[in-house]
């Protein structure tokens, strides 16, 4: 079993910044890929970025490339999502998921509850 724990969202001003956090515990966690997906009201979950433990490497989606910045932190077992020059679409509960590529929701085997990120515009 692997266990996740999100913490970071709030409320913020469009243009503005936060810091998602995803601590991560159980299980040879650090064999799965980590995400960060998100799901606004009415929409389906999709994907936002997401990395290799071992290798460090990142991938995006389109609608965030330039903008946020995953990364980790192997010492604390704990995964980031930098989000910067937030906009109202990004408005959406994030979710912390551990799981195998393809960067889709249902190849992710563990999810965390989840943390809400509103931008006010």
């Amino acid at each position: 079993q692997v266990q996740l724990v999100e913490s970071g969202g709030g409320l913020v001003q469009a243009g503005g910044s936060l810091r998602l956090s995803c601590a991560a515990s159980g299980r040879a966690f650090n064999s799965y890929v980590m995400g960060w997906f998100r799901q606004a009201p009415g929409k389906e979950r999709e994907f936002v970025a997401g990395i290799w433990w071992n290798s460090g490497s990142t991938y995006y989606a389109e609608s965030v490339k330039g903008r946020f910045t995953i990364s980790r932190e192997n010492a604390k077992n704990t995964v980031y999502l930098q989000m910067n020059s937030l906009k109202s679409e990004d408005t959406a509960i994030y979710y912390c998921a551990a799981g195998h590529p393809p960067w889709i929701a249902s190849y992710m085997d563990y999810w965390g509850k989840g943390t809400l990120v509103t931008v006010s515009s």
